[in-house]
């Protein structure tokens, strides 16, 4: 067991922080005596002198300074339990777990759980950025607490916060970028595309348009970014990904015939609404206020 308690090292901060016995007892309401015994007690135990007076005043040993400094993050990580104990009894969940599609804007995400932290500081978050049917998996085998993405699994209800845009791009030294004819599925089926893979554990698909007879597959959103900067390949990206490059010349938009753009609406789904704590509860809220209001339920899936 600890020779020294919490309180006792309280004492000791509050002494140094207030700037002597009086003041300390005055901020933590005890009296004068009982802070000194405290102090006394704590060098008792562990054999070192933390104060030497030095005219009226009594001023930190350099021991003293370093047991202060250790001590603080003790106090800190208390109250923090302390802190994380009233949380857990007032339903709020310890951590969450948020499944976030690879396609949708990181900007508003990172918005939402910066205004969530600040209401549930005790609360973690494990983010994890998926792709397709990689989000709808983990929702239903309970690996996910909340879902935020294009497609939802059979048999949950979401509710759509918004669309994003999808745009058929290379770079402008591209051969179909150079063409001043519509591009034809013909066109396209002769390059390389580029292709984000499927992170669900069973399904093997890569979704939209994958006809091209030269494929490459990545694992990451930002990967395919990459590639495409370098004039490899072609891709349909999100305009939020993509929306510097296209604005510096890096991507293009090619000249497609039909389909160049397409619009893809996303769902946020909780994996048990009933059983929703008020942390969940905060950050779909918080999700649905960053994405630019609330939510419309969709017909169950």
């Amino acid at each position: 067991m600890p020779r020294v308690t919490l309180e006792q090292w309280r004492m000791l901060q509050a002494v140094v922080e207030a700037g002597g016995f009086a003041r300390a007892a005055e901020r933590v309401h005890k009296s004068p005596s009982s802070i000194n015994h405290a102090v006394q007690q704590l060098e008792a135990r562990l054999g070192v002198e933390v104060f030497e007076i030095q005219g009226r005043r009594a001023v930190l040993t350099a021991a003293g300074e370093a047991l202060l400094r250790r001590a603080g993050h003790l106090l800190e990580e208390a109250a923090e339990i302390e802190t994380l104990a009233g949380a857990l009894a007032a339903g709020v969940e310890s951590e969450i777990r948020l499944a976030l599609d690879q396609l949708l804007p990181r900007a508003p995400v990172i918005a939402a759980l910066e205004d969530f932290s600040r209401a549930y500081p005790a609360t973690r978050i494990q983010l994890h950025e998926v792709v397709l049917s990689g989000g709808p998996d983990m929702l239903r085998s309970a690996a996910a607490d909340i879902l935020l993405a294009p497609e939802l699994p059979s048999g949950y209800l979401g509710g759509c916060v918004g669309e994003l845009s999808m745009i058929c791009v290379a770079h402008p030294g591209h051969p179909l970028a150079r063409s001043d004819q519509p591009l034809t599925r013909r066109d396209l089926q002769a390059q390389r595309q580029i292709v984000v893979r499927d992170s669900g554990a069973e399904s093997a698909g890569e979704g939209g348009w994958v006809e091209a007879d030269q494929r490459w597959t990545v694992s990451h959103m930002s990967t395919a970014c990459e590639i495409l900067r370098s004039g490899i390949g072609f891709a349909w990206m999100p305009e939020d990904r993509i929306a510097a490059d296209l604005a510096a010349g890096r991507l293009v938009e090619l000249p497609l015939e039909a389909g160049g753009r397409h619009n893809v609406p996303f769902y946020i789904a909780h994996a048990d609404r009933d059983r929703a704590g008020a942390a969940a509860r905060a950050l779909m809220a918080a999700l649905e206020a960053a994405f630019g209001g609330s939510s419309s339920e969709p017909p169950e899936r």
